[in-house]
This record gives structure tokens, sequence and C-alpha cells, in this order.
């Protein structure tokens, strides 16, 4: 019990006795009050934490000490709380309070291979030199999805294909920022040709476990990397109890990659359906869809026709909820995705256990990528025969093939699952004018690269692991004689070193000391060897695990280019 007769603790008056206020930084009334009014009526949840820092972002170019402090005061967390979570993403600029204030306006510009392919390095520098930096700054960023219109960049929210100072010259000039909405299929333009026809019967009468059979006998697998049986998902999550959710990965961060942009662009109810086909399939009580925020277009697309199956009664007010990520590809790894979803860092989660069966806000999760999702409503309203009747090379199926590089006509293709490296090429058009094929990555920097003397193994699940790599996401970058496999292997390298979350130490310090080594004249490929099989040994995810790939393919396979390097 409190003795009276001492004091009051740190409350006590008196010179030199107590403080006026708690430790730590005070929150200022002003910053709250703007706070509060950016937030207006949402609930002041834990999970919505980073959507609120992205209202902070978008409002006021950058997030001061002061409106983090005000933040955490309104949410009811720790400062820390707030600060890890806006230092983690690269698309949020908090404050300290002695920090200058960024420009008010910003350009990334893409550094992935297929944009240095292009030439992103010499845009850079001009950029560097032309622009003033007390008006703008430019910025390095990782890939943007746009690598079949490279070199791309971002100014604001707009982006720039083929880009070059002339154009960033010209957008400056119009001073219009935001995201440029192509033309796509709309829900009167979707409902018209039979869409939500499927899910509407399957709500009134259907058998999950038919549907079920339906997919699995289709042979589609999990489309965003990983090539999960898609016919076995469902019945996993079913079977544990309710509650249950649906995580929707829009996160496609994999450099090279850009399907999912690419059908979303223009056949969004599409995906829209395959996605609620699945939800229904789980009886997921709502379904959460991660958006990155490198695509402001998506966003505006789909929380457009959100609304509008919600108007059209096809499901209830906030029966979907779009989260907008915020520059972090480690967010693509499932786990990584639900921890942000719950407005925290993404860092992934050990496993066991799986998010099948503690996933969301520790509830069972079934997660999807976009374009399994999209193949799902074409399975359910074309039959399992549009993917089973497709054979090539003793594969069965299709790939959405993202292509770039150096090619004549990069963009997606649809080609069937067993098509070669030659086949692929040929349906881009060829390669480009005075170029001669060399090698080429098969599926994002994931996967290494692969010599141009390999160019009859079938890029498909399966067909790649013995050559040691795999198809992952099917981003084909093309390389030419004009390019070298080691600068294009630093090139994945960098990406890794900057992307990796920095949980654990093998992925965190094996990324930085790769690319260090990798600089060298002639590698050392005895330590750099040594390096990456700590890193596929020791990394809790995917990041760390793959990464070497590009080291070890590049020493097997291109070693006149790193010198005499055993040591």
């Amino acid at each position: 019990m409190l003795d009276e007769t001492k004091g009051k603790g740190v409350w006590k008056s008196g010179k030199g006795r107590g403080r006026a206020t708690p430790k730590g930084r005070q929150y200022d009334d002003t910053a709250l009050a703007e706070v509060r009014a950016l937030l207006g009526d949402r609930p002041r949840r834990r999970d919505l934490l980073i959507e609120f820092l992205h209202l902070i972002q978008d409002t006021y170019g950058h997030q001061s000490a002061a409106h983090l402090r005000a933040l955490a005061e309104e949410m009811r967390l720790s400062m820390a709380e707030v600060w890890e979570v806006a230092t983690f993403y690269a698309h949020f600029d908090p404050l300290r309070e002695d920090d200058p204030v960024p420009p008010d306006l910003t350009i990334r510009v893409c550094d992935s291979l297929s944009c240095e392919l292009a030439g992103s390095e010499a845009l850079i520098t001009a950029l560097d030199k032309g622009m003033d930096p007390a008006r703008v700054r430019v910025l390095r960023a990782p890939c943007m999805g746009r690598c079949d219109t490279a070199p791309a960049l971002e100014i604001g929210h707009r982006h720039v294909d083929y880009a070059t100072p002339d154009a960033v010259a010209r957008v400056l000039a119009d001073g219009d920022f935001h995201p440029v909405i192509p033309a796509y299929e709309t829900f009167d333009d979707y409902r018209e040709d039979g869409g939500y026809d499927v899910l509407t019967s399957l709500r009134a009468t259907g058998d999950w476990a038919e549907v079920q059979d339906r997919i699995a006998a289709s042979g589609l697998r999990g489309l965003g990397g990983a090539g999960f049986p898609s016919g076995r998902k469902w019945g996993f999550v079913r079977g544990n109890s309710g509650p249950r959710l649906m995580a929707v990965n829009g996160d496609e961060g994999e450099p090279g990659t850009f399907k999912d942009r690419y059908y979303l662009e223009r056949s969004p109810h599409l995906f829209l359906e395959g996605m609620l086909i699945a939800a229904w399939a789980v009886e997921a009580k709502r379904i959460y869809l991660y958006m990155r925020d490198e695509y402001p277009a998506v966003l505006h697309i789909l929380a457009t026709e959100i609304a509008v199956l919600e108007g059209a009664g096809l499901i209830p007010p906030g029966y979907v909820d779009l989260r907008r990520g915020a520059g972090a590809y480690i967010c693509g790894e499932e786990s990584a995705m639900i921890e942000s979803i719950e407005g925290k860092r993404g860092i992934p989660r050990h496993r066991p256990p799986y998010v099948a069966q503690v996933g969301l806000f520790g509830r069972p999760t079934l997660v999807h990528n976009i374009e399994t999702c999209h193949w799902i409503a074409r399975i359910c309203r074309e039959g399992p025969e549009i993917l089973s009747s497709v054979e090539r090379n003793g594969r069965v199926g299709l790939r959405s093939y993202s292509v770039s590089g150096r090619v004549a006509q990069p963009g997606v293709y649809l080609l069937p699952a067993g098509s070669t490296i030659t086949d692929i090429i040929a349906a881009a058009g060829g390669m480009a004018a005075g170029h001669v094929f060399k090698a080429y990555q098969p599926g994002g920097p994931s996967s290494g690269l692969l010599p141009a003397t390999l160019d009859d193994v079938p890029l498909d699940f399966d067909t790649l692991q013995p050559h040691g790599t795999f198809i992952g996401s099917a981003a084909v970058v093309v390389l030419s004689d004009q390019d070298r496999a080691r600068d294009a292997a630093l090139n994945m390298l960098r990406f890794f070193e900057a992307e990796s979350c920095g949980q654990c130490t093998p992925c965190r310090v094996g990324c930085e000391k790769a690319v260090k080594l990798m600089q060298a004249d002639a590698w050392d490929t005895n330590l750099l060897e040594e390096v990456s099989q700590a890193m596929v040994d020791a990394s809790i995810c995917g990041l760390g695990q793959a990464a070497p790939n590009a080291i070890r393919m590049t020493i097997r396979h291109f070693g006149e280019e790193i010198g005499a390097g055993d040591h």
C-alpha cells in the first residue's frame, strides 16, 4: 500500500523532484488533431496501422515525428511499435525531429535487371544531374512490374514507360502525378458475358468438394511461385474449425514479373469471381486482398469494382478488405504478407503452424495468388479441360510467361506449360535487333541464370530442378551477347541485399557479403560457395534460400566471366 507520507512518486511536486510528463516523446495537440482528422471515423484497430501510415504519407509527403507520436497516442500503441513499422517499408518517409523534410516530389527509377538492360543507370545519372534536389529527389527502386516497357519510373503515383529525361520533363511540366487508369472490362461487360453466374449457382446449390475435384482435375497449381496444388488447399483449410479467412497475395514483387498486373488491368472481374468462388469453398468470413503499392492503377480499379460488387449485392459491404502494401518484396512470402495485413513489419513466420491452420489473426486462412484466382474462375466457367487438354513436351497446362530483356516484343505470353526458352523467345518476336541469345533467367532472380545452350528444357514446375533452379513466377528475362552474366547476377544479389527483411543472420549478412565478393575482378568461388550453403541451410524463408542460385549458376555456367576465382 502506498505510503502517502512519502510523496507522490514521479508526480510529486517540488524543485528537482519528479517530472511534469511521462518519459519519452510527448504528443503535440496540433499534430493529434491533424491525425484525428485524417483517420475520421475509421476504427482505431491495430491491423490498420499501415493504412493510417499511408494516409499521413499521402497527405504530407512524409511522416513527421510529431504525426507518428500522435498516431501512436490515438491508436494506444507505443512509439516504438509505430516507428518500427514505418521504418520497415520503403514507401514511407518517417522523420526524426531534426531530419530534413524531403522534397515535395519523388521520382523512383526502377533499377532491376530488365530496366538495367534498358539503360536505367544512364537514366538515373541524367536525372540526378538535371533535377533541382530541393524540389525533386531521385531514388532507386526495385521492380515496378513494368518490365515490358523498360526502363520505367514513377513520378508521384504516375508511371512513365520507356522513360527518358525528356519524357520526365513533359510529365513534370504537365503536373499530373496521378496514375493513368487503363481501359478494362467493367462489371456490366462481364455480366453480359455470363460473369458471376457460376458464383451465384454455387452459392445456391454448389458442392465445394466437387468444385475442388474439378480444380484438381485441371492440374492447376499455385502461380505465385511455390506451385502447391490448388485443388488440395481448400480441404486443408476446411479441416480446421472456423471462422476461416482468405488472403489474396497481390504483392507481385519478383523482378521480371508482371502477369498479375497484366490480367488485373484488363479483366479484373475474372479474378474477383475466382476469388469469391474460393472464399465460398472454404466458407471464409472475410477476404483480405493485399495489393502492392507499386500498382496504383490496379488499386484504383479494384477499389472501384469491389464497390460495384457491393452495390450489386454480390458481397456485403466490407467483405473484401483491400489492403495496400508499402514497398517490401518480402511481403510476397505468405506469412510475411499476413503479418503486414495485421499492421506489422513483414517478417516471415516460423513453420509449423502453417497459415492454413493458424493464419490471419490466428484463424485458418486460405492464401491464393492473383493468377490462381483468375484460373479458378476460368476452370469453373469453361471446365478443367481448358488446362488439362493442353500438352507440350510431356507437360500439361498453360503458363503465363512474363517476358522481358533482349527480345523484340516484351510482354505476357500465354503458352503451353511445356514451352522452352526457344518457344518463348519466338512468341516474343525473336531476339531484339542486333542481339544474339546468350542466357536467360527462367523465373525471376530467385531462379538464377541458365545458358543459351539449355534451350530445350520445358519451363514448368519440376522440370528445372535437375538444373539447380525452378520456374518460380515464370518471369523470363533474356540476355544477349552484349550482356555479362556476372553483372546480371550482381544486380540480383543487390536486390536481395536491399529486400532482405533482416530477421535471420544468414540472409541479412550473406547477401551483403556476397555483393562485396561479387564485385571483385576474380570471384573467390570457394568463399562464395560457403556463404551460399550457409544461406540455403539456415535462412528462415525462401528469399535467403533461393538468393544463392544466381551465384551458383553463374559460377557453373559462366566461369569464363568471373576469373580464376578458386582460392
